[in-house]
């Protein structure tokens, strides 16, 4: 029997689960394992309520693949919490700041899936809060195969097929597709280290449909904050009106989860199929969150540039 129980995310009925009764213990029993694996795959986002800790949080990730070094820390010489976890942090004294509707909010990035400007996409993460401020510093959610199902049948129809070309955007008022702040206050010295990447010279491309391999659902996946446009039709009006069709459609806020954050939460997704996105504090907050980065790969992305280096991938975002 397993040890949990179950319940719907506040607010969303389309997807995501809230577990709450695990134990660290618990973590090692088969048939818990089994479960909350298949959980996963269902809901695509799950909010484990009650579970504290770095081995926790190691062990947890271990159930759904390999808990991965971030590429970006491969190598570097840098004070972190555990050469497993990327330290999410929004630091005050040096952090992104944008002006959003009049008010400066730090921490801010937009709706995205991780690494889509690199041919291989990792397979999902468990963020754990460290520091939480005392006010924003939500994470949004929005599940692409909820979002394909909404989508018009015609709409459906016009993006089979059709593959979307992908680089890092380091500024977010300069994104061209989905959400953008009015304004850049500030980078960080992270942002801009992370800008000089050798992989960030190449652009990816990935299907703007796919099929999951587990379930046979089409999935949505698209990637608003890096998406440059259709490959093969980049720069065509048409092209790019497309985009943002299937863009708006999908980040429309009734179509997403945004977690209040407690200081016993872990929250693990899908990185093959959420959206997720950071929604800031308020500027002079402190926000500091640990990410185990689960490894793996869809397969179905490629770099634009047939002759780019393997195993220059680029730093997760989260």
């Amino acid at each position: 029997m397993v040890s949990f129980t179950v319940a719907p995310l506040p607010g969303q009925s389309d997807f995501g689960a809230v577990v709450s009764g695990l134990t660290p213990e618990s973590l090692d029993d088969p048939a818990t394992r089994q479960a909350l694996y298949d959980l996963w795959i269902d809901k695509g986002v799950i909010v484990f309520k009650g579970l504290t800790g770095l081995e926790t949080q190691l062990k947890l990730s271990a159930i759904f693949g390999e808990p991965e070094e971030p590429p970006l820390l491969r190598g570097v010489n840098q004070k972190r919490s555990h050469q497993i976890i990327a330290d999410v942090e929004y630091d005050p004294e040096d952090g992104d700041v944008y002006e959003i509707n009049g008010e400066l909010i730090g921490g801010y990035l937009p709706w995205h899936f991780d690494s889509a400007y690199n041919a291989e996409i990792n397979r999902g993460g468990v963020l754990r809060p460290h520091v939480l401020p005392r006010r924003g510093g939500k994470t949004g959610f929005i599940d692409q195969i909820a979002a394909y199902d909404w989508l018009p049948e015609e709409l459906k129809a016009e993006i089979e097929g059709v593959n979307v070309i992908y680089a890092f955007a380091t500024d977010s008022t300069e994104v061209k597709f989905g959400e953008k702040p009015d304004r850049c206050v500030h980078l960080s010295s992270r942002m801009l280290r992370a800008a000089t990447h050798p992989s960030l010279k190449h652009r990816a491309i990935h299907p703007l449909v796919y099929t999951q391999a587990e379930t046979g659902r089409k999935v949505l996946n698209i990637s608003p904050w890096h998406a440059v446009g259709i490959e093969g039709r980049e720069g065509d009006p048409e092209a790019d009106a497309l985009l943002h069709k299937v863009i708006d459609l999908s980040i429309r806020p009734e179509r997403a989860y945004f977690h209040d954050w407690q200081p016993d939460d872990m929250v693990l997704w899908d990185n093959w199929r959420m959206m997720h996105s950071a929604r800031g504090v308020p500027n002079g907050e402190e926000r500091r969150m640990g990410r185990t980065n689960i490894g793996g790969d869809y397969s179905l992305g490629r770099w634009e540039n047939p002759g780019a280096a393997a195993g220059e991938a680029a730093p997760a975002t989260m």
